[in-house]
C-alpha cells in the first residue's frame, strides 16, 4: 500500500500540480479565502480541515475512493490544494491524508472525471447501414395500398414509376446514406439526383444496397414459422444469387428450400385474407405471404410481413458491423465478434405480438439470433421517431454502470413507408422514389482510446413539462446541453438531425425538413446572442447538411450521419456532433405530447 501511494503522488500531482506539503499554514489558508470573504462582506478565517482515506479499489475500477469526515463548516472555495502523502503518516493500508476542505468540489469533480475517463466510458464501436430496394413492394406500403383498396386502376401508373436497381444504385442519396458520399457533397450535384447515373458498386463504406430478389429470399431466410413461399424456380435462382454473398453462409441458403409450385401459391391466394402476393419490379409472381392466425389481427400477412422485412434488414446490417471483412472500421476484429454481444436493443418501429400482447415484441432477441449472438440477450426500445437516440442513450448508460461491456443498438425498415408520398411523385411525374427499406446497427462499448465517445454527460431530454412549442423543444435537446457543458453553438461541427431526403417531402408539399430544423437551432443561437440573424445563412451551411435519408420514420431521425461523424471524428476532422430527434406521440392517440432526445458525439482525446 505505502508502494501506491508513493506512485499515485506524482500522478496526481501532474493531474493537479499544488505544493507537495502536508497542509497548508494558517497564514496560506486565510490569503486564499481572502477574496471570496470579501465579497460576502466577512472577516478572514481558517476554514477547518477534512480527512480523506486512501485506497485501492479493484471493484470500482478507479484508483482511489473518497471517504469524508466532517470537521466544522465553510463556505470558502477557492483554490485547491490536493496533498497525497504525509511525512507524518504511517504507511498503513489505509492510509490517511489531509487536505483543505476548500478542495472538495474540486476533488469530486477530479474523482467523478476519473470514473467517467475509466474504461467503462461509453464509446461507439462501429456503424453499419443496409438498404434493400424493394420497388415490387411498394404496392404494400401503408398509402399505396389503401388507395389501391379503394381504387384498383392506379396500379399502372404506379407500376410504370417503379426505378431500376441500377437507377437505385447511382442515386446519391442513397450513397450518402451508405457512406460514399459525404452529405455536403450532395450540394454540389446536379438536381433532380434522381436523374444522376454511372454508378453501379452495391457496397459502399457503411453498407449495401441488395436488389429485392436477394431480398425476398433473406425473409424467407428469416422466417422460422414458413409463412413466406417462394416460387420454385425463383428459388433456385435466388440461391444462386445469394451463393457467393459475403453475409449469407450455406446454413442459411438451406432455409430456403426448394420452393412452392406456382399453382398452390397462386391457390393459397384466392383468399385476399389468407395471403399476400410478392411480385417483381416487373409484375412477376414470385411467392406469398400466408396468416398465421385466422383470428389473430396481429399475425395477419401484412403484418407478418413488415415484421419479417424489419428483422431481415436489421440483421443485415448488424451482420455487416460484425463482419471483420467488411468492416474498415474499429469494431473489426474478434474481440467485437457476434460472441462478444451482450445485449441487442431493438429500436424500430415494428410491433411484433399475438393477440394477447399486441406489441409485446422482442424483436431485438430475433436479430441476436439471426446475427449468432449466441451469448446476447435484448429488448426492444419504442419511441416513435426518436427510438434510436433512446436507445444509444440507453445503451452508453449499461456500459458504463459495467452491466454489459458490448450493447448493439439495431433498427430495421419501416415497410409501411415505402411509397408514402408517391402521390406527389406521380403528380410530377417522377419515379416513386420511397422504394427502398433501410436498417442500421450500431455497436456501443467500453473505450478503447480511439472511437468516439459518446457523453452521457451531454444527454438532452424533452420533459413532460417542458412545452411542445418547437423553441421548447429545441431549448431542452441543444440549449440546455450545450450551456450544461460551457459549449457555444459554433462549438459543435455538424448537427444531425431529422434528415429526410427533400427530393422525397417536396414534391407532396412536405417541405424540406431538415432546412427548417436547422433555421431553427440556428434561430435559437440569434436569441441567445451567439450569432446575428445575418449569420443564420452561414450557420445552416456550416453546421447543417442537406437530407439524405429515406422517409423510414426512426431511420432518419439524426442517426444516419452517425457514420460519417464516425468517419470525421476518428479521422480528426471533426471535434464533436450533436444527436437530436424527436417522436410525435400523439400518433399513437395515447397523449397529446411530443417527445425528444439528444447526445453528443465527441472525439476521443
Amino acid at each position: 500500500m505505502a508502494l501506491i501511494v508513493y506512485i499515485l503522488g506524482p500522478v496526481l500531482r501532474i493531474i493537479n500540480p499544488v505544493p507537495y506539503q502536508c497542509r497548508p499554514s494558517a497564514t496560506d489558508v486565510a490569503h486564499s479565502c481572502e477574496g471570496r470573504n470579501r465579497e460576502n462582506g466577512a472577516t478572514p478565517t481558517v476554514p477547518e480541515y477534512r480527512q480523506a482515506q486512501l485506497r485501492w479499489s479493484w471493484f470500482s475500477g478507479t484508483i482511489f475512493e473518497l471517504e469524508m469526515f466532517e470537521q466544522g463548516e465553510t463556505r470558502c472555495y477557492t483554490r485547491a490544494t490536493l496533498l497525497t502523502r504525509c511525512s507524518d503518516q504511517p504507511a498503513v493500508q489505509d492510509t490517511l491524508v489531509s487536505f483543505d476542505r476548500r478542495l472538495i468540489p474540486r476533488f469530486v469533480r477530479l474523482q467523478n472525471r476519473l470514473m467517467i475517463n475509466s474504461t467503462k466510458q461509453p464509446v461507439i464501436l462501429g456503424v453499419r447501414y443496409f438498404l434493400a430496394h424493394t420497388p415490387g413492394l411498394v404496392r404494400h406500403g401503408s398509402k399505396p395500398s389503401r388507395d389501391l383498396m379503394a381504387n384498383p386502376g392506379l396500379l399502372p401508373s404506379l407500376t410504370s414509376h417503379l426505378r431500376s436497381f441500377q437507377d437505385a444504385l447511382a442515386y446519391p442519396p442513397h450513397r450518402a446514406f451508405l457512406g460514399a458520399v459525404y452529405p455536403d457533397d450532395l450540394e454540389h450535384l446536379p438536381k433532380p439526383w434522381y436523374q444522376v447515373t454511372g454508378q453501379d458498386s452495391r457496397w459502399s463504406p457503411h453498407g449495401e444496397i441488395m436488389p429485392e430478389e436477394e431480398f425476398y429470399a433473406l425473409l424467407k431466410i428469416a422466417d422460422d414459422f414458413d409463412l413466406l413461399w417462394l416460387e420454385e424456380e425463383f428459388t433456385r435462382e435466388a440461391a444462386v444469387a445469394l451463393a457467393d454473398h459475403p453475409l449469407i453462409s450455406d446454413s442459411d441458403v438451406k432455409k430456403l428450400g426448394a420452393g412452392i409450385a406456382l399453382s398452390a401459391i397462386e391457390s393459397q391466394l384466392k383468399d385476399s385474407a389468407s395471403a399476400l402476393p410478392l411480385y417483381l419490379r416487373d409484375g412477376r409472381l414470385v411467392g406469398c405471404v400466408n396468416r398465421a392466425h385466422q383470428q389473430d389481427a396481429t399475425l395477419t400477412p401484412d403484418v407478418l410481413l413488415e415484421n419479417l422485412a424489419c428483422k431481415a434488414s436489421a440483421a443485415m446490417a448488424f451482420r455487416t458491423l460484425l463482419s471483420p471483412s467488411l468492416v474498415s472500421q474499429n469494431s473489426s476484429g474478434p474481440e467485437n465478434s457476434a460472441n462478444c454481444i451482450d445485449y441487442v436493443i431493438n429500436s424500430g418501429e415494428e410491433a411484433v405480438g399475438e393477440r394477447y400482447q399486441r406489441g409485446g415484441g422482442n424483436l431485438g432477441k430475433a436479430v441476436a439470433e439471426m446475427c449468432g449472438c449466441v451469448n446476447a440477450t435484448g429488448a426492444d426500445v419504442k419511441a416513435f421517431c426518436c427510438g434510436p437516440v433512446h436507445a444509444l442513450v440507453m445503451a452508453g448508460a449499461l456500459v458504463n454502470a459495467g452491466v454489459y461491456k458490448k450493447v448493439a443498438v439495431v433498427a430495421g425498415c419501416s415497410l409501411a413507408k415505402l411509397g408514402m408520398k408517391y402521390e406527389g411523385h406521380l403528380g410530377l411525374d417522377q419515379p416513386v422514389l420511397e422504394d427502398v427499406l433501410a436498417g442500421m446497427a450500431i455497436l456501443v462499448g467500453e473505450d478503447d482510446g480511439v472511437s468516439p465517445r459518446l457523453k452521457l454527460d451531454s444527454v438532452g431530454r424533452h420533459s413532460v413539462g417542458a412545452g411542445s412549442s418547437q423553441q421548447a423543444i429545441f431549448r431542452c435537446l441543444v440549449s440546455e446541453p450545450l450551456e450544461r457543458l460551457g459549449l457555444r453553438y459554433q462549438d459543435v461541427d455538424k448537427y444531425a438531425t431529422e434528415l429526410h431526403n427533400p427530393e422525397l417531402t417536396e414534391p407532396s408539399g412536405s417541405g424540406n425538413v431538415p432546412l427548417l430544423n436547422y433555421r431553427l437551432i440556428a434561430g435559437m443561437a440569434t436569441l441567445e446572442e451567439q450569432i446575428s440573424k445575418a449569420d443564420i445563412p452561414d450557420f445552416v451551411q456550416r453546421h447543417g447538411m442537406p437530407g439524405f435519408s429515406p422517409t423510414q420514420g426512426h431511420i432518419a431521425s439524426a442517426v444516419p450521419f452517425l457514420g460519417h461523424a464516425w468517419d470525421r471524428l476518428v479521422a480528426g476532422e471533426m471535434q464533436r456532433s450533436l444527436f437530436l430527434a424527436k417522436g410525435s406521440l400523439f400518433l399513437g392517440r395515447m397523449t397529446q405530447l411530443s417527445d425528444g432526445m439528444s447526445f453528443i458525439l465527441e472525439r476521443n482525446n
